[in-house]
């Protein structure tokens, strides 16, 4: 098979699980990963062993014509690449789990009557992967409230791979990172690279905080240094740049306040971890938002907009939460009923049904 995907971790992490899944139960697989030149698939999938084959494509910018029209001649040089791998190769099935770099690779694949997947993890579908839809021989989404953007019967309710990888990694307890045994802990992340507005919105509530529970507060890697420059936090509270192995540290966690991409929301459902999700209005389609209100919607977890984070906003939904342990477990019940553990298992079924 190919597989593609780029950009973010959102995308790539889902892929992978895809790969791993038909490793595990084919045993003459072939696989080709194709993505992009210049992000972060280009390192992640080669350490992986899985053979990478990189296309110079860039997402289109509405602002620089001159880049935009650069990038549908590469688009175009993309499909010719992708052509000559595909009618080498013969692949049985092309994958695609969002990000630009999938768009020449799946329609390459349907101009030469290849079966094709798309996997869509957000509640709003990307442009790529409406754009693909029509032609596409298979459809699995992470929301079931995405299956009304896909008006085909190809489309069905797979749930997001991301999450049953958390269920597999080995945990970590809270007290080897010095956290008390007794003491609840809450855990701050903002994404893979952090986020200076949310930063520069909650350093008060960190600096002055005399709560009953810790945190645990990732800054993100480049701006940890001028987040701790010329600052003292209280014992209660540790400041890191980065975490490596957060997943596995995720269960020692009694509440998680994160952004609201898709992979982050799969494993913290899956692992019935309740969380405050204040979802990133710079993503396409403001689409972190829906992705939360989904969660919202079925008393899943909760939500703050970035526009009302405070000091005080936070102060007070974290006590509403962490207070009420009631709250809590109807929150970790309808997470259960939201959780698809089997995603990949399902998405593997389904793709050896129509090759």
């Amino acid at each position: 098979m190919i597989v593609s995907a780029g950009g973010t971790g959102g995308h790539i992490y889902p892929a992978l699980a895809i790969i791993n899944k038909f490793k595990e139960l084919e045993n003459n697989l072939e696989v080709i990963y194709i993505g992009t030149h210049n992000r972060m698939e280009k390192d992640i999938i080669p350490k992986n062993n899985i053979k990478y084959i990189a296309l110079e494509i860039y997402g289109f910018s509405k602002k620089n014509i001159i880049r935009d029209l650069k990038n549908i001649f590469l688009i175009i040089k993309a499909k010719k690449k992708c052509k000559k791998i595909m009618q080498e190769f013969k692949p049985d099935i092309v994958i695609g789990t969002g990000g630009y770099v999938t768009y020449p690779v799946i329609s390459t694949a349907q101009e030469l009557n290849i079966k094709t997947f798309i996997h869509e993890q957000n509640s709003i579908p990307g442009k790529s992967n409406l754009a693909l839809a029509k032609r596409c021989s298979l459809i699995g989404v992470s929301f079931e409230d995405s299956l009304k953007y896909f008006k085909t019967s190809n489309a069905f309710y797979s749930g997001n791979p991301c999450g049953e990888n958390a269920l597999e990694i080995a945990k970590i307890d809270k007290t080897t990172l010095g956290f008390s045994k007794d003491k609840k802990l809450v855990i701050f992340v903002s994404g893979s690279l952090g986020s200076s507005a949310i930063n520069n919105k909650l350093k008060d509530y960190l600096v002055n905080f005399d709560e009953d529970y810790e945190v645990l507060y990732i800054t993100g890697q480049n701006l940890y240094d001028l987040f701790v420059k010329d600052t003292t936090f209280p014992k209660k509270v540790k400041v890191l740049p980065f975490y490596d192995n957060l997943s596995a540290l995720l269960s020692s966690a009694d509440l998680v306040v994160t952004r609201a991409g898709a992979s982050t929301i799969s494993e913290l459902l899956t692992l019935g971890i309740p969380a405050i999700y204040i979802p990133s209005p710079y993503v396409a389609n403001n689409h972190q938002y829906y992705n939360a209100l989904s969660i919202k919607n079925a008393n899943a977890g909760d939500m703050i907009e970035e526009k009302d984070l405070n000091s005080e906003s936070i102060r007070v939904k974290i006590n509403e939460l962490i207070k009420s342990e009631t709250r809590i477990k109807i929150m970790q019940d309808n997470m259960k009923k939201m959780a698809v553990t089997k995603a990949s298992e399902k998405i593997y079924k389904k793709i050896k049904e129509i090759i």
